[in-house]
C-alpha cells in the first residue's frame, strides 16, 4: 500500500473519515441557494452546488448509498475506481473512472439522482483520489445508506455485489 502518499494527501488536504468509507474534504459550497419551493423531493433549501475531494483505499470501499441529487465523479490520481450503480429500473452497471481511455475508462462520470451506488478501488494495494460534485448541493438529509437485507430483497439478482459493498 502506498501509505506515505495516502497519508500525505489526507493530512495536506485535512480530509476526514466519510460515513460510507474512505476520506473526504468539502472544498466548495456555492453561496447561491435554491429555495425549497424550486425543488422537488427536498426537505428544504439547497445550495446550487457542492464539491468534495474523496480518497478511497483498496482495503476499504464506499458502501451502497443514494442521494437525491446528481453526483459527478472526477478522477485525479491513483488506481482507477469502480463505481457500481443500480439504477431506478434495477439494472446494475460497473463503471471505471480513470485515465486509461483506450480500456474504456472515463475521467468523469455522472451518477443519476436516486440511484444506489458504491465505489471500490480497482488495483490491489492502492488508492483512488477523486472529486465529487453534487447538484443541487449535498446535504446529509438527502443521504441514505443502504440496508443490506432491504437492497438484496429489492434486487436479488445483484445479491453478490450488494453483499460485497454493504456493511
Amino acid at each position: 500500500m502506498k501509505t506515505t502518499e495516502i497519508n500525505n494527501i489526507v493530512e495536506h488536504l485535512e480530509m476526514l473519515p466519510h460515513p460510507e468509507g474512505g476520506f473526504f474534504k468539502e472544498v466548495y459550497r456555492s453561496e447561491g441557494i435554491i429555495p425549497k419551493e424550486g425543488l422537488q423531493d427536498f426537505s428544504g433549501d439547497r445550495n446550487f452546488c457542492t464539491s468534495i475531494y474523496f480518497l478511497l483505499t483498496s482495503d476499504n470501499f464506499s458502501a451502497f448509498h443514494r442521494i437525491k441529487q446528481y453526483e459527478i465523479w472526477h478522477f485525479y490520481k491513483g488506481s482507477p475506481l469502480y463505481v457500481h450503480v443500480i439504477d431506478k429500473e434495477g439494472r446494475y452497471t460497473r463503471h471505471e473512472v480513470g485515465l486509461e481511455l483506450e480500456q474504456g475508462q472515463v475521467p468523469q462520470l455522472t451518477v443519476p439522482r436516486g440511484c444506489w451506488f458504491a465505489s471500490s478501488v480497482k488495483n490491489e494495494n492502492d488508492f483512488s483520489f477523486v472529486g465529487c460534485t453534487v447538484a443541487p448541493g449535498f446535504d446529509f438529509e438527502d443521504f441514505e445508506l443502504a440496508d443490506r437485507l432491504d437492497l438484496i430483497t429489492n434486487y436479488p439478482s445483484h445479491s453478490e455485489i450488494i453483499k460485497q459493498l454493504t456493511r
